[in-house]
């Protein structure tokens, strides 16, 4: 009856120390952590990815960018707030899926942040406006949307304003501090 007892004991110290150690292994508030990553929209483009053969494939490789894992501190408000929530409880080599609104990344689409400003001032400046152009107004970068005659339309969101972003996630490593 002792060796049993005996036994019993052991293994509920054996599992309850794993236990702990798997805890520890979590992503935790604080934790640096390095993730690799691809975003996608809801008709599935791929709008940014940590992997360069996924660039490649996907037609957005861009000469001279690292793409190596994203390193951030979890919590920090270092990453969209979406993101920052998805890696907490995560543990090195899983691998998480997660869609995230607009208020939990870009924010939703600002009609407000839609800046008309005078063709002329661009005239003045020796720049011919371009739609698609990215240029600086007010002290914020947009992209001309709109030439008229007289006014230039700069969208001044993020191009990622308004919309629904889901993330593939996989957790390289965790440095507990």
């Amino acid at each position: 009856m002792k060796k049993i007892l005996f036994i019993i004991l052991i293994c509920s110290l054996l599992i309850s120390g794993c236990t702990e150690s798997e805890n520890s292994q979590k992503v935790e508030t604080g934790d640096h952590v390095s993730v690799n990553y691809t975003g996608t929209l809801d008709d599935g483009t791929v709008f940014d990815t940590s992997r360069e053969e996924v660039a490649i494939k996907e037609g957005i490789y861009q000469s001279g960018r690292d793409y190596e894992p994203l390193s951030f501190t979890a919590g920090a408000g270092q990453v969209i707030d979406g993101f920052d929530d998805a890696v907490i409880g995560m543990e090195p080599g899983e691998v998480k899926t997660v869609t995230i609104p607009p208020e939990n990344a870009y924010g939703a689409y600002c009609p407000e942040l839609l800046v008309s400003v005078p063709v002329e001032q661009f005239h003045s400046a020796n720049i011919t406006p371009i739609v698609g152009q990215k240029v600086t107004t007010q002290n914020q970068v947009g992209v001309i949307v709109n030439i008229t005659d007289s006014n230039v339309t700069v969208d001044c969101n993020t191009k990622l304003a308004g919309e629904t972003l889901t993330f593939t996630i996989e957790m390289v490593s965790i440095d507990k501090t």
